[in-house]
Formats: structure tokens, sequence, C-alpha cells
């Protein structure tokens, strides 16, 4: 808490001391007196009978030197030695005791018990009484002098020289009276109450009358004086000046009627629009400025009611109605008006438009009602720029949709004459035309093209619903609902909407080896077209032809083998491995290769053939090829190798054969055998080939089952020395003769042996080959570390040869580095002078350069501008002619067809006429002419009637006249005029 400041003393002219213990305190900072001091301070201004604390009381009366000392010693001395705002007051300031002024930033509150003087908050003035009997008040300033007596205050004016009395006090020095000056204005609360001629009304103590509580606005009239209890709430302040398209929004704090006779009640709120000055009211406030809204072309407001009015149009809106004014110009809204937005519009071109969607339901400004939830769309043709209403929602722009002369699109739900979307229904729009999508429409399929079909092209269609359509020959055919039929080309199709369009068929062009499935949807039969160019018909489908996995990688790699290679007899190590996506539907085919046999099976008539290389197997609907797994590596794995074909050979296969001699001497054999296959000269007899599925297998496991009998009955010494015809003798044998057989043939598939290698034979046994690597190991290392010496001796002389070229290597090699760094200093030296100028050069030629370049491309860029203005100009001309001249055209055209049409009617009908008057010839005319009447003659004498009357009662008839006729009597003469 901020301590008290100390030592704070006041001096005026009898050298009165203000009592002590006045506290600052920040922004609260406040004047407090204990008792003692308090009650000096109250004798010492209860006037000139009291004495100061301290002293005893001094003469009224002072000769006129002491009055000089005492005006000399009017001052207030402030010391501020222990001001917690240091800094703030300087020390030994001197301020007057009499009208003296605080400010920020002490913003000090000094509080005393008396509530007329002493009283310091916010920068007011401290008053304190005047002494001097004398008070000499200038021109246009005033006092107010309390009367101790009657405790009355009056005013008195300046100029004027004044002498106070004993029972009178100076409540303040001379003040300067307001001066409102022209245009200006101030507000004086509690004001005088004045009578009819203006004069100051007076209580019976002669005190002013003040109208407590009440305002007075007093605008420029000549200087005034402030009334005791007078208080000047504003001071003086420039009336507000109103500009064009700007007004005030006045509300009314009380009932009034003004000048012209208006009468306003409290809470009535109203305008005052410029240009003009406002003068202010007392039982008016000005609520708010209001400044004029601009719209611009294209632009409108939107304005709400904040209670029920009327507008500037005369229209009646009641509270929370919106609507809007798009007249271009300045608008200033009413009293009662508000501007919720300024609403730009939409620019509709002839490729935008706007859908809209009512919010309730209304009448737009073309007349129609709108419902609510109702959509339409607005183009150019109804307004070029459109300004959405209150109770039209923006639901999005819609862009135009452009249809080329090969192009067309489907549209969904289109709207029909009466405005309403047709659900359900599609609509065809076909090209060159442009047009915008309804609300509610869409596309099926976006934009598509229209089917041009080639001559080896066609279209399978599918009538949606029951339409009546043209075939080939243009005949009319009805197509139900569910029909298919294929349009063929040549020619342009825009599909109609009841016509589905299921596919694009093109005609397949295939070689006398390539083929396809082709499935009757009718009938289910599935047959093979081979060699010929062949479109399917609307009741055709292409069929694919499933084959095994393992069958089709074997044909994805013949297919593949780029290496001439025999792609039929080695295969991929797994069924899938490679695949390559095949066409299904076209013919399976395979290349059987020279020396090679297929065979091809057919489940459905269950027989198989075997085709002979070289030849190109197609395959029928229900035909597969069968499968070789033949055994592979060394020593023969079962299913190691699939095949498509089987090779006739002569090849060759090689296995391994681990066998046993008499002395339990276990070696391996490495065996290779050539072979071939005998073929039949009987293409029925071709079959027994593939008898055997793996005859790889089949006959290695044979001869080695050969092999280790024979080898087992003789000891490893002998075999050593005549393995080979032991083992041609166990594969052979020999025949009748004890001759060595020069083959083996085996009976089931024809497979013929021919010859057996001897490629290795190895040691089985683990430690007869250890002690055999052992000798071997060390025969090597012998030589090897003999080698290694003689290398390192080597190494070590050259190694010492080296090091001495090296070392004078060096030395040579830092001669020419100092060298070189020396000529190095020198050119960078140089290089840095040479780099300065080049580029101080290189700079103003670039700057140059650029400053030129920039010239050169605005004169460019401006004449190309020219010439781009020009072209569109021409261009925009020649498409106006032209279509207008396309226009005269096409009337000319249209009015030279309803002529010839009129005149080819006209030529028909005349002769018609004369035609059919010739068929029946005169004679027959006449006859039908005459035969009426000679008809109704016969009818009247076969009646026996000697007269008769016919009318159709239509014709009014004289009776009296006519039944004279009928009785033969004359009819009487009408008598004449005269």
């Amino acid at each position: 808490m901020t301590q008290p400041t100390q030592g704070v003393a006041l001096s005026d002219t009898e050298g009165d001391v203000v009592p002590q213990g006045v506290a600052v305190a920040g922004d609260k900072s406040f004047l407090r007196a204990n008792s003692a001091q308090d009650a000096a301070f109250r004798a010492w201004k209860s006037g000139p009978g009291a004495a100061p604390m301290g002293r005893a009381p001094s003469a009224r009366r002072a000769g006129p030197g002491q009055r000089e000392v005492e005006k000399k010693k009017e001052r207030k001395v402030i010391s501020a030695s222990a001001c917690p705002t240091a800094g703030c007051v300087p020390h030994g300031e001197v301020l007057c005791p009499r009208s003296t002024t605080y400010t920020e930033p002490h913003r000090a509150v000094l509080l005393h018990s008396t509530f007329q003087q002493g009283l310091l908050l916010h920068g007011e003035e401290v008053s304190f009484p005047m002494e001097d009997p004398v008070i000499r008040i200038p021109p246009y300033h005033y006092i107010h002098v309390l009367d101790l007596n009657s405790n009355v205050t009056r005013v008195e004016v300046g100029p004027h020289t004044y002498i106070r009395q004993d029972h009178e006090r100076v409540v303040f020095s001379p003040k300067r009276m307001v001066m409102v000056p022209p245009r200006h204005y101030c507000v004086v609360l509690n004001p005088v109450a004045r009578g009819p001629t203006g004069a100051v009304l007076l209580d019976g103590a002669g005190q002013a009358q003040l109208r407590h509580a009440d305002l007075d606005v007093r605008l420029a009239q000549e200087p005034f004086p402030l009334y005791p209890g007078e208080e000047l709430q504003q001071g003086v302040t420039p009336l507000q000046v109103v500009l064009a398209d700007t007004a005030l929004r006045l509300r009314a704090l009380l009932d009034f009627e003004d000048e012209d006779g208006n009468k306003f009640v409290a809470g009535d709120e109203w305008l005052f629009e410029g240009p003009g000055t406002y003068i202010p009211r007392k039982e008016v406030e000005v609520v708010e400025t209001l400044q004029a809204t601009v719209i611009r072309h294209n632009q409108a407001i939107r304005l709400r009611a904040r209670k029920e009015c009327l507008d500037r149009q005369g229209t009646r809106r009641v509270t929370g109605e919106e609507w809007l004014v798009k007249r271009v110009g300045a608008y200033l809204p009413g009293v009662y008006e508000e501007v919720v937005d300024v609403v730009d519009a939409y620019v509709l071109t002839d490729k935008k438009a706007l859908h809209l969607r009512a919010t309730r339901t209304f009448e737009d400004a073309q007349g129609h009602v709108r419902r609510t939830g109702e959509e339409w769309l607005v183009t150019q043709e109804q307004s070029e720029a459109y300004v959405p209403d209150v109770f039209e929602e923006v639901v999005a722009e819609v862009l135009v949709t452009t249809l080329g002369p090969r192009q067309y699109c489907v549209v969904l739900d289109p709207v029909g004459p009466n405005g309403q979307p047709q659900l359900g229904q599609q609509r065809v729009v076909k090209g060159e035309k442009s047009f915008f999508l309804q609300p509610g429409e869409r596309l099926q399929a976006g934009i598509e093209e229209v089917y041009v079909l080639s001559e080896d092209e066609g279209l399978l269609l599918q009538a949606l619903q029951t339409i009546k359509d043209t075939d080939e020959d243009g005949t009319e055919v009805t197509r139900r609902a569910g029909d298919r039929w294929l349009a063929r080309g040549p020619l342009e199709y825009v599909p109609p909407a009841e016509v589905k369009v299921l596919e694009r068929r093109r005609a397949l062009a295939l070689a006398e080896n390539e083929g396809i499935y082709v499935r009757d949807i009718r009938t289910g039969k599935v047959r093979v077209v081979t060699g010929q160019t062949y479109m399917l018909t609307e009741a055709e489908e292409l069929w694919e032809k499933e084959l095994p996995p393992g069958v089709e990688a074997l044909l994805a790699e013949a297919r593949g083998d780029t290496a001439g290679q025999d792609s039929g007899i080695h295969s991929s190590s797994g069924p899938n491995f490679g695949v390559q996506e095949r066409d299904r539907t076209r013919a399976v085919t395979y290349q059987v290769p020279h020396n090679a046999a297929v065979q091809v099976y057919d489940y459905r008539e269950r027989r198989a053939r075997v085709v002979l290389g070289p030849e190109l197997v197609v395959l029928g609907p229900g035909e597969q090829l069968t499968v070789l797994s033949l055994s592979g590596g060394r020593p023969k794995r079962p299913h190691a190798r699939r095949s498509l074909c089987l090779r006739l050979g002569p090849d060759f296969c090689a296995d391994i054969v681990t066998i046993e001699t008499a002395d339990h001497a276990r070696l391996q054999l490495q065996l290779a055998y050539n072979w071939h296959f005998e073929v039949p000269e009987d293409p029925k007899s071709l079959g027994r080939l593939f008898s055997v599925p793996d005859f790889v297998g089949d006959a290695c496991k044979a001869l080695a089952s050969r092999v280790r009998g024979a080898v087992a009955a003789v000891t490893f010494d002998d075999f050593h020395k005549n393995s080979n015809r032991l083992i041609c003798s166990a594969v052979f044998g020999f025949d009748e003769g004890g001759r060595l057989r020069e083959h083996l043939r085996f009976v089931p598939n024809g497979l013929v042996v021919t010859s057996v290698d001897i490629q290795s034979v190895e040691p089985v046994d683990q430690r007869t080959r250890d002690a055999l690597q052992r000798s071997v190991q060390l025969a090597i290392e012998i030589a090897t570390n003999s080698q290694e010496a003689a290398a390192r001796h080597e190494a070590e002389r050259l190694a010492q040869e080296a090091r001495g070229r090296l070392e004078r290597q060096r030395l040579l090699d830092q001669a020419e580095a100092e060298r070189a760094r020396r000529e190095l200093l020198e050119l960078e030296a140089l290089s840095a002078a040479v780099e300065s100028a080049g580029a101080a050069r290189a700079e103003a030629q670039a700057r140059a350069e650029a400053a030129r370049i920039e010239a050169e491309a605005a004169i460019l860029q401006a004449k190309l501008k020219a010439e781009a203005v020009a072209i569109e100009t021409e261009a925009e001309l020649a498409r106006l002619e032209r279509m207008q001249a396309q226009e005269v055209r096409a009337q000319r055209a249209r009015a030279e067809a309803e002529a010839a049409r009129a005149q080819a009617l006209a030529a028909v009908e005349a002769s018609k006429v004369r035609e059919v008057a010739a068929a029946l010839g005169p004679e027959t005319i006449r006859d039908i002419a005459r035969a009426g009447p000679e008809l109704q003659v016969k009818l009247l004498q076969g009646l026996g009637l000697q007269s008769a009357l016919i009318t159709d009662g239509a014709a009014p008839l004289n009776l009296f006249s006519t039944a004279r006729g009928l009785l033969g009597l004359a009819v009487p003469p009408e008598p004449s005029a005269s």
C-alpha cells in the first residue's frame, strides 16, 4: 500500500497553513485529514474572524504595503519529496492557491468534509475564497458572491469593480463567460427559470430559481454567465452538419411538438436527412448516423423492416419483411429500414444460366407465381444480369450443354411442356445443339459420341419397349420389348430412348490358322469359325474356352519362345509361372515342333487323336491337350517337367545310379542313354506313344535296375577294369548267338535305347572320399607354399625399388608445386582485376540490353494486341455474314419447297378429278344426276298424288296461298299502293 505523502504545505496571503497529512495514492489519490486538523481547516474556511491552526487572529484590514506583500506571498508551494509518483511534481513547484488544476498522471482526488470548496477530482478546479475586498471583473467575466447572512449566492458580471462587504464571500475568482460562436451550441444542466420577457426568475430569498434535472440547449448568442447551480454539461460544440446522402436517426425522449406543429411521442423515431445542419433539442437524442448505400449497375440492396412501416415507394411493410431495391444510385434507408446485404447480380451469358429455388410462395417480377420449393432456370434470354429476389435461393450456376454434330445425350426425367419433370422418362437430344439442363434433369451418361459404323462394324441393340423401327431394307418392323437385333454399318446411329445398346461389334478377320469360339445363345451349341472375316449375329456370342492352369502355362511358354528352342519339351517348374493372359474366345492353337507328337482328346466324343509335327493344332470346343509329366534331374525325380508334346528323338537323358559291388564297395555312376521312338505307320496305332505317361522315369528305373543287378555280382576291381562292357551287357543283353545287342526296345510305347555312356564313377563312402581329398590337399599345399615364398621375396625387392622412386618423385613434385603456387597467385591477382572490370562492363551492357529488350517487347506486345483485336473483329464479321447467308438460303429453300408442294397437290387433285370423270364416263354421270328426280317422280306416281308440297320446315310458307294453288284457284290481286 502507498504511504501517505508528508510535508505538503499550502501558504496563502496571511500565511495560513493547510493541515498536514494529505495523502496521494496513485489512481486513487485523496486528501485525508485527522479530526484535529480537519477542525482547524474548517475554522480557516469559516470566515475572516477565524484564526488558522497554530496562529493568532490577525487584523482583517491591512495597509497597502502589507497587501502588496500578501499578494506576492499568495502562492501555494507543494513539496513532492515523498510523492509516490516521483518526477511528476518537481521540488519547489509554485502553484496558484486560488485556481490550481491537478491533471494526469496523478488523477488525484482531494476529499474534504465541506461540500463547497476543496474538491480536486480528475482535472477539476480547486477554488478557494478570495480575501481581497476589491475584485476587478474584466469584460465578459463573472463571479459568484455568497451572502453569509442570507446564504444566497448571486452573480456579478463585468466589466465591473466589485467591493466585497464583510458579510459577503467571493466563491471564485473572475471566470470567463460562456461564449457560443455561430454554428455552435452548448448544453446547460439545471438551467435557471426565465419569465416571458427572458428575465431570470427569483424566489422569495432572491435566489435564482433552477429547473432541476432539466437541460437547456443554447445556440449562438451573447456571452452569458452560469448562475449558481447551473452546470455546463456539454461544452461549446460545433453544430453537426449532415451531408448529402447522409441522415441522422433521431429518437424522442419526451412528448413534444416542434415548430411545424408535428407532435412526437416518447420513443418515436424519424430521420433528419442531409444536406443540412442539425439543431439539437433536449427532447431528442441522436441514435446513429446513417450513410446512403450506393447501388451500382447489376447490384441491389436487401432491406428488412424493423417494424411496420411504409417504404420509400409507398409499399406497406410488416415487421421482419425483406425486399430488394434495384434502382441505381444512392439509397438512404428509412427510419425503420435496415440494410441486410448488398446483392450482386449474376451475369448470365449464352453459356451460363442460373438455377433458382423458391423458399416460399411468391410472385416474381415476370408475374409468375412460384410455389415453395419450386425450381426453375433463368437464362440470358430472360435477363442478362439477374439479381435473386429475397425469396429466391441460388442453387447453382448451370453451364450450357453443347453437342457437336457427332454427339448426343440422353436426358433423364425431362421437363415436359407444363414445366414439370416427367419422372422415369428419357429424352434423346442430338447435336448440333446447345441447351441448358432444366431443374431436375440430368444426363444419363454425359455427352456421348454418335455411333459411326464402318462396313465391318455393327451395334447389338435391344428394345426396352415396343417400338416401330425399320430394318436394313427400309421395311417398317415392330420391335417388342426384349427383342435383339444387329444394326450393321456403314451408318451413323443415335439410339432412341426406347433402345439400349448392348455392345459394339466388329467383324473379326481370321487367317487360316486362326479361329474363334462362337455360341448360339438360343441353342447353346458352340462351334469354331476359322479362316474368314466373321461378324457375330444378334443370336451369337463369343464363348470362352477354359483350360487347366498347367496347360495355360505351357501354352504361354510356347508363345514366348523366341530362342528357337523346342518349347514343347522344356517347361517351368511351376504350373502358373510366367503365365500371360490369353484371349479365351480365340481358338486355342499349338504349333507341334518337328519330330514331335501331340495327343488331343475330345471329351464330348470320347476319342483321342495324335498329331505329328510339324503341324498346327486347333482345339475344338470340347478338345483338350494331353499333358506329359516327365521325370527330371540327376538322379531322376518324378513330375519334374511338364510338356504338351512328346519328342520322338533321337535324344539322350542322364541319370545317377548308386551301385554296390560284391566286396561291398559303394559307387555312384553317372550314366547317359541315347533313345528314340519307333513311330508306327498306321495312324490308329499312334496312340501307343502316349501309353506310358512318364517314359523317361520308367526307362531310367528299368535301366538302373539292370545295372545294379549286374554290378552286384562282381568285385570292385573287376568292375573298375570292365565297367563299360559290364554295363552295356547289363543294359542291352545278348542275342541267341551270344552277341551283344545293339539296342533295347520297350514294347508298350515303342521307346528304343541305342547306347549307354558312363560319364563318371565316384565312391560313395565318406571315409574313402576324405582320405583322397586329404592327399590331394597336401600336395596342393606344398606347391602353394613354395610359390608363396618366391612371390614374397620378389614383392620385397619391388617394394624397395618403389619406395626409392616414390621419394625422388615426392621431392620433384614439391618443387613443381611451389612453382605452380607462385604462378597461381600471379594469375589470381590478374584474374581479380580482369573480373572486376568485366563485371562492371557486363552489368552495364546487361542493363542496357534489358532496357532495349523490354522496350521491344512492349512494342511487340502492342502490335500483337492490335492484330488480335483486328482478327477477332474480322472473324466475328465473317461469322455473322455466314450465319445471315445461311438463314437466307434456308428461308428460300423452305419457300421453294412449300410452293412445289402446293403445286404438286393441286396437280394431283386435278388429275384425280379428270381420272374419276374419265373412269365413270359422261353417260354414267348423266344417269347419276337424273336418277334422283326420276325416282321421286315414280314414287309420287305410285302414291297417286296429284300434287305435293315438300319442304324442310326451315322456310315459312303461306298456307292460304298454297291451299288456293292446290285447289286450282287464282290468287287474289294485291291492292295497289295508291
